[in-house]
């Protein structure tokens, strides 16, 4: 499902592999599997993700997600790329003024769907992140935690095949927190692949997950049912 083969990316002139954002990075997650990575601010967590949704190239190796060798990736594919990667961010990123229905349409609307299959599956979609009831509501009347779940119900949508989730709970208490992630856990278990990073440790050690560590760009520990002191 990914596969990063000696991944290497530098930024700038600076070609010394000692000084990389990431470091000739091995990984492979099978499907289905959900996987923590963690490392400290500026490990290179942030460049590993934006190397998955194509958002960076990599200076050398090779990166294949779901099937897609990224060498032989045309620009035009790209969104269709996308489209198989949803994308979950810790400040939410809703539109301030449509409803949490409207939000999650939205997706769809983008790349065409027709109104009708909107309203079949937007309802469907809020249901599996425990939101129904609250279609009509707007983001400044929800938790932090629903705004969250309203970001989650946006990215797998188009039920892509890999959900990355970036910090997801990094501006919530732990109630809110762990509504998050257990959403993350029933959207594994229907079988999208999950990446998620995070500072929490609680959650980390709670969830006994195989856990990925990036330190200084480089992949440190790789070990399954795993827990972490940060």
């Amino acid at each position: 499902m990914i596969l990063l083969d000696r991944v290497t990316k530098t930024y700038g002139k600076d070609k010394d592999e000692n000084s990389a954002a990431l470091s000739r990075v091995t990984l492979h997650v099978e499907p289905k599997e959900f996987v923590i990575v963690i490392g400290q601010s500026g490990a290179g967590k942030t460049t590993l993700l934006r190397l998955l949704t194509r958002e960076e190239r990599p200076t050398s190796g090779k990166i294949v997600i779901g099937g897609i060798d990224y060498d032989k990736l045309k620009d035009r594919d790209i969104p269709m790329l996308r489209r198989k990667i949803g994308v979950v961010f810790q400040d939410f990123k809703l539109l301030p003024n449509k409803t949490v229905f409207e939000n999650v349409a939205f997706a769809l609307e983008i790349v065409g769907i027709s109104n009708r299959e909107i309203k079949h599956t937007v309802p469907k979609v809020l249901d599996i992140v425990n939101l129904k009831g609250k279609e009509d509501r707007m983001p400044r009347e929800l938790s932090g935690g629903e705004r969250q779940r309203v970001a989650i119900a946006r990215a797998i949508v188009r039920q892509p095949r890999i959900l990355i989730a970036d910090e997801p709970t990094g501006n919530l208490d732990p109630k809110h927190a762990w509504d998050v992630i257990k959403v993350l856990e029933k959207i594994n278990r229907f079988g999208t692949t999950v990446l998620l990073t995070t500072h929490n440790q609680e959650i980390v050690n709670k969830l006994k997950r195989r856990v990925v560590i990036i330190s200084e760009g480089k992949i440190v520990s790789d070990k399954a049912n795993a827990s972490y002191n940060l």
